[in-house]
């Protein structure tokens, strides 16, 4: 029987700590369409690049991993001379990884509840709720993040277990909505402009978005666990979207 797939992205990834060319097999490079706007397409075969990486003696570390029908996506810390955080999110077609995104930021925290960018739950629970959930956070961002109906924050956050991940923020609804209210020049700091794409795995579910963070054009990636119908944990990445002429393909961050 064949490895789960997020079992065989697992391998992948841990093998730029390796330098083991066998978990490449996972990826149809024929196909492979690369959405990370610093990476070249085609011009270096994966094992290859793998390789030379691990040379550099870098850290590997999937936290938590999820699969959606042909997607998987998976929470992950990275040393790369620097420790980053990272989504990445593989789709696959007839076995094979063919599709890639993700979106990686400095590893910084922990935040004022004492928290990493990559502690707490792990394990997705409620499978038979995956729908509920992901329609639940697609209505929870584009209301709240996207149209700022703060208002309605409660309605979809557990006032009394929310936990926060995010390295300049803490637990709780209150520091969440001061947040979301903070202005920079006049315009709302943090602003959502898009839902783009909602993957779930039972009670974890992980919007992506792009929106400008303090002016600059960015894309959010929110993971968030679900317990009772309310968003009970919350982690993230934010990345600064590179402007289009500093493109190393043509595919686009989403």
């Amino acid at each position: 029987m064949a490895a789960a797939k997020k079992e065989q992205i697992r391998a992948l990834l841990k093998s730029i700590e390796t330098g083991d060319p066998k978990p490449v097999a996972v990826v149809n490079e024929a196909k492979y369409i690369q959405h990370n706007p610093q990476t070249h397409e085609g011009s270096e075969g994966l094992a290859s690049l793998f390789k030379r990486l691990s040379k550099t003696e870098p850290r590997v570390n999937m936290v938590r991993a999820f699969e959606d029908g042909e997607f998987v996506f998976a929470h992950m810390e990275y040393d790369f001379s620097s420790r980053k955080i990272c989504f990445e999110v593989f789709r696959f077609e007839d076995g094979q990884a063919v599709e890639h995104w993700d979106n990686i930021q400095e590893r910084l925290g922990p935040n004022q509840s004492g928290r990493s960018m990559v502690d707490g739950s792990t394990d997705a629970t409620d499978h038979d709720l995956t729908e509920n959930n992901r329609a639940l956070i697609r209505s929870f961002v584009e209301a709240v993040f996207v149209d700022g109906q703060l208002d309605r924050l409660t309605e979809f956050v557990d006032e009394e277990a929310y936990t926060e991940h995010n390295p300049h923020l803490g637990d709780g609804v209150i520091v969440l909505q001061s947040a979301l209210e903070a202005e920079h020049n006049g315009r709302r700091r943090i602003d959502y402009h898009r839902v783009h794409r909602v993957l779930a795995e039972g009670s974890f579910v992980l919007c992506v978005s792009e929106g400008n963070h303090s002016d600059v054009h960015s894309a959010f990636y929110d993971l968030f666990r679900l317990v009772n119908g309310k968003v009970a944990e919350h982690w993230d990445t934010t990345e600064k979207i590179a402007p289009r002429s500093e493109w190393k393909n043509e595919n686009g961050k989403f």
